[in-house]
Order: C-alpha cells, then structure tokens, then sequence
C-alpha cells in the first residue's frame, strides 16, 4: 500500500509546523510548505518536503504540485489549506486594497490551490480537503472585519464543494479554531500598522486600548496549543466518516451555541464588547 501523503500549508510555525511533525510521526508522507524560501529551506533541512506556496503568488502552486507528484507517484491523499492573516481594525478604516490583499491570501489562494488539486484526487478515485477556518468564520466580531469576511467566505464556498463531491470519494471537511498559541498576533500587528491610519480614524480614542489587547502575546484563558488543531485534522484525513465541522476551543463551542439559541440582538451586545 502506498505511503499516505499530505501537503500542508503555513508550515513555517504554529498549526502548520505541528501538523507536519506530527503526521510524519504517524508515517505520513508531509509535504509542509511555506511562504518564504528560507523557511522552506529550514525545514527541508529536518528532513522534511518543503515545496514553497504563497497564496498570493500563483506561480508557485504548479512547481509545489510537481514536486509533490514527483515524490508520490502522481498522487495526494490529502489538502490541509492552512496559513492565513488577519487585519485588525474598524471596517470604516479598512482600505479596499487592504481587503483585497486579505481575501488574495486567506480565500482567493486557497481556493486555486484547492481546484489543482481535485483532479489528482479524482484520478486517484479519494482524497481529503480540509480547511483551517475559525471561530469567526461563523461568529463575527468587532475590529476583526476583514478577517471575519475571508473565513465567512471559505465557510460558505467550502460548504458547497462538500456537497458538489458526495459521492466522489473526496471528503471535505472544516476545522475552526478559537485562540490557538501562535504568531498570528504579531503578524496581524504588522499587517495593521501597514493598512490602518489609525490616528486619523473618527474613533482614534478607542484604537489604543485595541492596539494594545491585539499587540499582547501574553497567553489568554482559553489559549490552546497547535495540537489541539492537530488532533481535529488526524480525524478528518484518517477516519472513515470525517466530520463536516470541527470545533476547536471552548470560546468556538460557546460561540456555535450562542449562534443556534441566542437572539441576534442579544447576541450582537455580547458580541460587541469584543
């Protein structure tokens, strides 16, 4: 029987990084890319496959498919699109460019990658496509909008492809996290202070006590780590009856619960204090 083979995205640390390490400890053969050269080269350096994609750059997905098609024989047993940004801040002060620039990464990438590889899965006769979204890919909250757009948006076209493959073998499932341990809020740090000119926002006052919750790395209450994540993903690409939905966290339990019983206004003054 042929090795079980996965590429992974967004492996240069957090959920990524874990994911990798971990199925290659269970004999899978992890293809763990990354956005930057020189964090693929770190990695193929601890012996793992480390072809380079960049979601906002196109050009990079047939030479990493090559590559994977190289090393299995043409096949792919499974997706884990993974690696994504957020942009904190109103969306009164969100540039459109700065939205664009979100969906080019966290949404229009994912989803070209995910077309290219359908057809080796369905030549293969299987396969499993599973989504890193989020708690706020169902759940919006304030000064998260443009992030809550693109995972709203991966919720809702990855929904219908699960519907489009019933019945070809190719299981697509989501996994959505609460607050997991990881880089994502310094680098949402770095993409704020590119887009948002905050000084000169109609609510300015209100940006600094934001800036500083969302520029903490201090660990919050309901933080778990990457392996949390991890455990979801070996269910959806390693069960026989994967599941639709994984939920991650217990801030993303309350959520899907306030979501299914609580009045939108109710839910709206909850929501709305962050």
């Amino acid at each position: 029987m042929a090795q079980r083979s996965i590429l992974i995205t967004g492996c240069s640390s957090g959920i990524g990084l874990d994911a990798a390490r971990t199925l290659a400890e269970r004999g899978w053969k992890v293809f763990a890319s990354c956005r930057k050269a020189q964090d693929c080269a770190r990695l193929e350096a601890n012996g793992f496959s480390s072809p380079r994609i960049d979601y906002e750059d196109a050009t990079t997905f047939d030479p990493a498919l090559e590559r994977v098609a190289e090393e299995t024989g043409g096949t792919l047993h499974a997706l884990f699109n993974n690696g994504a940004y957020a942009i904190p801040g109103l969306v009164e002060d969100l540039p459109t460019d700065a939205l664009r620039a979100n969906f080019e990464a966290n949404f229009f990438g994912w989803h070209d990658l995910t077309r290219r590889v359908i057809p080796i899965m369905r030549t293969q006769g299987h396969g499993r496509i599973v989504q890193n979204s989020s708690v706020l890919g169902f759940a919006a909250m304030p000064w998260r909008g443009s992030y809550n757009a693109t995972k709203f948006a991966l919720e809702g076209l990855t929904d219908t492809l699960r519907l489009e493959m019933a019945g070809s073998g190719i299981y697509v499932s989501l996994i959505e996290p609460g607050p997991i341990t990881s880089a994502f809020r310094i680098n949402a740090k770095k993409q704020f202070d590119k887009w948002i000119d905050w000084k000169n926002a109609a609510r300015a006052s209100d940006y600094k006590g934001e800036i500083a919750r969302h520029s903490s790395t201090a660990k919050g209450r309901f933080e778990l780590p990457p392996s949390a994540v991890t455990e979801k993903l070996i269910h959806a690409i390693e069960s026989d009856r994967p599941r639709a939905r994984y939920y991650v966290t217990v801030p993303t339990h309350i959520a899907g619960t306030m979501k299914r019983l609580v009045p939108t206004a109710t839910l709206d003054r909850i929501l709305s204090k962050g």
